[in-house]
């Protein structure tokens, strides 16, 4: 809110010259924030250049008595998020990221508790006929009708490769079946990087932009402490915005819980800073029993910096297990900046 003095000349002033203006003469003109939630979220973005809303919002809701109000303020965030997500320009398809999504499974990036299911894998492909290879292979960029004689040669080539005497092998050969890009951020972008094919899913879990109902905005941390007290009061608007409840509100959680209980499967991290705001939802697939491996693909800067290590300490951070940690997470050497060769 800004109050305004009364010498102020009225003209045809805009937004931020009026707020300059407040910054630099308090006799002339009253600067206020009446909502300290907000004033948070500004003055993390002043000093840090970014801020974590929804990790703000819960260390609010953890001490407000008076959570309506605070929710409120949260969805004018929300609406204003909408409006920014809603004019940006169309995204254009990045072919680095879409090899990094497609890419073949490595031996390499597996956990050494997870290999017994990687031999499973790789038994099983070895009795593949033509038929399970060339559905494996459909939508990938190099899919093309195999023979008979095709498959005998994958066959001896996979034979080396599961012995160890031969590590050379096709990329086709270690494709993986499925593909499931789980998206976080509202829009549709995600949906330009997989084949439409029905081996190959977008799942929106928080919903999308062109369906505002749909966008769960809030906090999903339920092994943090000041949770149970939440859980404790007899007033629902303390849990209108903890994600866990609104993930019964579509199928597409249930739809997560059924790709990871399929098949063993591969994590692969891109713009995800796997912060605590989503724990309940991370945690789940990383310390599934089918996890095999957990890949971050993380942020580069020009300087030649780059976020990894904070990556893997998020990470770490969703996962009750340190030992399962340091099996799963693919150490850097093998992984690769997103959207860089």
């Amino acid at each position: 809110h800004y109050h305004y003095g009364k010498d102020l000349k009225y003209g045809p002033w805009k937004e931020a010259e009026v707020l300059e203006i407040a910054k630099q003469d308090r006799e002339l003109c009253d600067f206020t924030i009446k909502s300290p939630f907000f004033q948070t979220i500004c003055e993390e973005v002043e000093n840090k250049k970014w801020v974590d809303i929804e990790d703000v919002y819960y260390e609010f809701l953890k001490k407000s008595d008076n959570p309506q109000q605070l929710n409120d303020n949260l969805e004018f965030v929300k609406n204003k998020l909408i409006e920014y997500l809603n004019a940006l320009t169309e995204p254009t398809l990045n072919s680095i990221i879409q090899d990094q999504i497609l890419a073949p499974l490595s031996k390499e990036d597996i956990a050494l508790g997870s290999m017994d299911k990687w031999d499973e894998m790789l038994q099983n492909r070895i009795k593949y006929n033509a038929k399970d290879w060339n559905r494996l292979i459909a939508g990938y960029k190099e899919s093309f009708d195999l023979t008979d004689d095709d498959v005998k040669g994958f066959e001896k080539m996979l034979i080396k490769y599961a012995e160890g005497t031969d590590t050379s092998i096709y990329p086709m050969c270690l494709r993986p079946n499925n593909i499931m890009l789980l998206n976080f951020n509202y829009t549709n972008t995600a949906d330009l990087y997989l084949p439409k094919t029905d081996k190959f899913s977008v799942n929106h879990i928080h919903g999308t932009i062109s369906n505002p109902k749909s966008m769960i905005f809030g906090y999903g941390d339920e092994r943090d402490d000041g949770y149970q007290p939440l859980m404790k009061k007899n007033d629902n608007e303390y849990l209108r915005h903890i994600k866990s409840f609104h993930y019964l509100e579509s199928s597409d959680y249930r739809n997560m819980l059924g790709f990871i209980e399929e098949a063993p499967f591969q994590i692969c991290i891109m713009g995800h800073s796997c912060g605590i705001s989503d724990r309940t939802m991370l945690n789940t697939p990383f310390e599934h029993p089918n996890c095999v491996s957990i890949k971050p693909y993380y942020y580069q800067k020009e300087d030649e910096t780059d976020n990894y290590f904070d990556l893997i300490c998020s990470i770490a951070r969703n996962i009750s297990d340190p030992r399962l940690m340091r099996d799963r997470v693919v150490r850097k050497e093998r992984c690769q900046p997103l959207g860089k060769v």
